[in-house]
C-alpha cells in the first residue's frame, strides 16, 4: 500500500549529500585544499548517503 519510490529517494539523497558536501569542500578549496581531494570527499559523501538510504527501511 505504501510502496516507497526508490528512484526518487535515491536521487534526493544523492542531491542532498552532494550539496552539503559541496558547500563544505568549496570552502576548503578556497582555503587551499586540492580540488581533486574535495571531489573525492564529495563523492564519498554521496556514496555514503546512497548506502545509508538504501539499507534503512
Amino acid at each position: 500500500m505504501y510502496k516507497k519510490n526508490s528512484n526518487t529517494d535515491l536521487v534526493g539523497a544523492a542531491v542532498t549529500a552532494a550539496l552539503g558536501a559541496g558547500i563544505v569542500t568549496s570552502f576548503a578549496v578556497s582555503q587551499g585544499q586540492n580540488p581533486l581531494i574535495a571531489l573525492g570527499i564529495t563523492g564519498l559523501a554521496v556514496a555514503s548517503a546512497l548506502m545509508y538510504d538504501s539499507l534503512l527501511p
